[in-house]
């Protein structure tokens, strides 16, 4: 099934609803400042459920609150529960300039900001489809690196969502944040391998992977 991807951007991250018109999930939620502009844009869909890439404030912050609003499960990765108890508990790297400067950003958030664990949620791991919600040709693919359980999204044929597995702060790249730069690189060059297929990046806009 051919399924449409829009692109919500909140800041400096992205979420996005996947939908076959009039049915949609929700990947990743955005931050704080963004619930009212998520929550709109969802409005206008029969909302079945949220995927979290990983729980990082600015993937997962609105999770909980979307979940209640909509009355929908958050699904995310086993691996990655620890962080909604401590930020901190799979601390983050960098690698280059772009990398030092988001980091530092990012840790000052990081360190005030309480993600909720959202109360209806499940695990999800690689191969994973969605077909009781109405999505069986959305599938999870496993990219740790960023966190243990870091997930993206394949989509239909032609799409992949890939959270901070990969970025597009300047250019398409490998993610400039990890917890485990080795991981990363594996992780990096897996996706690689979905040339053709179009990304869809946590920041930065969506190009074609080469």
């Amino acid at each position: 099934m051919n399924y449409d991807v829009i692109r919500l951007k909140g800041g400096t991250d992205n979420c996005y609803i996947i939908t076959d018109g009039k049915n949609a999930i929700l990947a990743d939620t955005s931050s704080g400042g963004s619930l009212k502009m998520v929550m709109d844009a969802c409005s206008k869909y029969d909302m079945k459920l949220v995927v979290l890439t990983h729980p990082h404030f600015d993937h997962a912050e609105n999770a909980d609150a979307i979940a209640r609003q909509f009355n929908i499960p958050v699904a995310y990765h086993k691996a990655d529960d620890e962080i909604f108890d401590r930020y901190d508990a799979q601390p983050l790297k960098s690698y280059g300039a772009v990398g030092m400067v988001v980091l530092k950003m990012s840790l000052k958030v990081l360190r005030t900001t309480k993600v909720i664990r959202p109360e209806n949620h499940f695990f999800v791991s690689e191969g994973d489809t969605f077909s009781e919600y109405g999505f069986p040709d959305v599938r999870v693919i496993e990219l740790p690196g960023h966190t243990n359980g870091s997930i993206g999204l394949l989509v239909g044929e032609d799409k992949i969502i890939v959270g901070d597995a990969l970025d597009n702060w300047i250019r398409p790249g490998m993610g400039h944040l990890y917890y485990d730069k080795e991981v990363q690189k594996k992780t990096y060059d897996r996706l690689c391998t979905y040339g053709g297929r179009t990304a869809y990046y946590g920041h930065g806009k969506p190009t074609v992977l080469k």
